[in-house]
């Protein structure tokens, strides 16, 4: 079978896990292979996502590697048993890999957590208010690269309004609010449209205020998406050299305790909503 080119996000996730896995219990690649009856390069191509895995090979090596704990192990076959070719697929070679991979995160999870301190959560934003965001690139982006950003983006929302939503909740600082992204009446639209999407029983938004005492937390944006067990959520977080996909067990836990805070911390859903409406009827 031909190695992979470009592995996606989901699949570099089940190698890492295949590989911690191993790591846990104490051996390396090449006894791995012995176990399996394959060559070391085998379980190399394998842990670097470059080579899929069977359902039978993926349990007879969690067999190997005392992993007892079956949902996981379950978890991770439908990872690697998946053969879904999603609406994004279209855009493959059109659009940044990351875009794609986002998708996809999007398209399996089982609910979606996102904290925005300067910018509405995409999954949120109007199209004249991507358009605003897309455009502020640099370098700028042809206008071909500007639409194809935009139509993705727009598409991504059916995971909170679309026929198989899942539940999504989103703790948007003030300051994202205020910012005009766009001019005034992109900017109203823009509120109103997540007052809209507010209002679907899987959707919660909750703001935080700039008159919210000793609140330091709001420093980045973050996105955390639910697995199908929680050892497969992951975090998404946009720095200077791209989008990082975050799957460590620690930085897993530290970032469920950041948005519960943080959640904590903010407007109830009701009063965040009265505190959008007065915002939008001062633009």
């Amino acid at each position: 079978m031909a190695l992979r080119h470009e592995p996606t996000a989901r699949q570099q996730r089940l190698a890492a896990e295949l590989r911690r896995l191993r790591e846990a219990a104490g051996l390396t690649a090449r006894e791995a292979a012995a176990l399996l009856g394959v060559s070391p390069v085998q379980i190399s191509h394998i842990e670097s996502a470059l080579a899929g895995v069977s359902e039978e090979r993926l349990r007879r090596l969690a067999s190997h590697y005392a992993c007892t704990d079956g949902q996981f192990i379950d978890a991770l076959v439908g990872v690697a048993t998946d053969r879904t070719r999603g609406w994004w697929e279209e855009y493959r070679g059109l659009l940044p890999t990351s875009f794609l991979d986002l998708s996809e995160l999007d398209h399996h999870a089982k609910f979606r957590h996102d904290m925005a301190a300067l910018y509405v959560p995409g999954l949120l934003q109007t199209e004249d208010y991507a358009h605003a965001v897309f455009s502020s690139r640099v370098p700028e982006l042809t206008k071909e690269e500007m639409e194809l950003r935009v139509q993705h983006r727009s598409a991504r929302r059916v995971v909170v309004e679309g026929p198989a939503a899942i539940p999504y909740s989103a703790v948007i600082h003030e300051a994202a609010l205020r910012i005009r992204v766009g001019d005034r009446m992109a900017s109203r639209a823009q509120l109103t449209r997540i007052l809209e999407l507010s209002e679907a029983v899987n959707v919660s938004v909750r703001v935080i205020p700039f008159d919210l005492d000793n609140f330091t937390r709001a420093g980045s944006a973050m996105t955390y998406a639910g697995g199908s067990v929680p050892k497969l959520d992951t975090v998404v977080r946009d720095t200077p050299l791209g989008t990082v996909f975050i799957d460590s067990e620690a930085q897993l836990n530290a970032s469920r305790t950041i948005f519960r805070k943080i959640e904590a911390a903010s407007l109830g859903p009701d009063r965040s909503r009265d505190f959008i409406h007065r915002l939008a009827k001062e633009l």
